[in-house]
């Protein structure tokens, strides 16, 4: 029997700046690689400050939810690990 597959969101965090749009600039991971937990998946771009968003657990990048080049909000989800 197999057991089922857990999934974890990669969440767009809460930056502290004010009026600045921000963009998933570029994802770092293609969907079916394999990420460790910590490992940088998505850059941000705010302004002129680039951020990276790192892998919350190890599993593997399932989902992109978010376009390259498109505007993100903190709180959004931007894609799914699925893991075991």
């Amino acid at each position: 029997m197999t057991e089922p597959t857990s999934r974890r969101d990669i969440v767009m965090p809460e930056l502290d700046m004010l009026g600045i749009t921000t963009t998933l600039s570029l994802w770092l991971t293609q969907v079916g690689a394999a990420v460790i937990a910590g490992d940088r998946v998505v850059e941000i771009v705010a302004g002129d400050v680039v951020v990276d968003i790192s892998a919350p657990v190890t599993g593997t990048l399932s989902e992109k939810l978010v376009a390259e080049d498109q505007p993100v909000q903190a709180g959004q989800v931007l894609g799914r690990i699925s893991g075991t």
